[in-house]
């Protein structure tokens, strides 16, 4: 298959606005440079033309930029299906990304927001190739994490935030306080 080699720059960008998701919108591998628009523009041709499923694996080191990635991808599939009059849906599969950092990242010493488990994204199409869901499944979760934390590291996010959420009246029946 085709092999991307991407480097987190750790900055913003402007080679993933939406100008170059229509710039890579409809070629050919290898007519443009290297992108994950290019790899995501693939996967979605051959989706279509051959009406079967298709796959786009993501891996790296901590901080490597592999969720940032695959919210290109799916910011991507979610342009190119034209289907964001219609519907929803790309909206709510792009929004579930923060949520799910806060219970599965933590800060850690490479990296304030690295992701401690393995996701797997699998999104639905229809017909005409717009996006008419998603399920994400987690895997290889960072169970130690939970009661251990290396110096310099913290535990996921989601515990801080629901320590600062601790006094609102709608978290006392969870007793989070000291």
């Amino acid at each position: 298959g085709i092999v991307l080699v991407a480097i987190n720059p750790y900055e913003q960008l402007p080679i993933y606005e939406q100008d170059v998701i229509y710039a890579y919108s409809g070629q050919n591998m290898g007519d443009m440079d290297p992108h994950i628009f290019a790899v995501a523009e693939e996967a979605y041709k051959q989706m279509a033309r051959d009406e079967k499923n298709q796959s786009i694996i993501v891996s790296g080191e901590s901080g490597a930029g592999k969720t940032v990635s695959a919210k290109y991808a799916m910011r991507f599939f979610a342009t190119v299906g034209g289907s964001a009059s219609e519907t929803n849906i790309e909206a709510k599969v792009l929004a579930s990304s923060p949520i799910m950092e806060a219970i599965g990242n933590a800060k850690t010493t490479r990296n304030d927001n690295s992701s401690r488990f393995g996701k797997y994204i699998q999104i639905g199409f229809d017909k005409r190739y717009h996006i008419i869901g998603a399920n994400m499944r987690t895997y290889l979760l960072e169970k130690s994490r939970v009661v251990f934390q290396a110096e310099d590291e913290r535990n996921y996010h989601i515990f801080y935030q629901l320590c600062a959420s601790a006094s609102l009246p709608e978290f006392k029946e969870l007793a989070l306080s000291k």
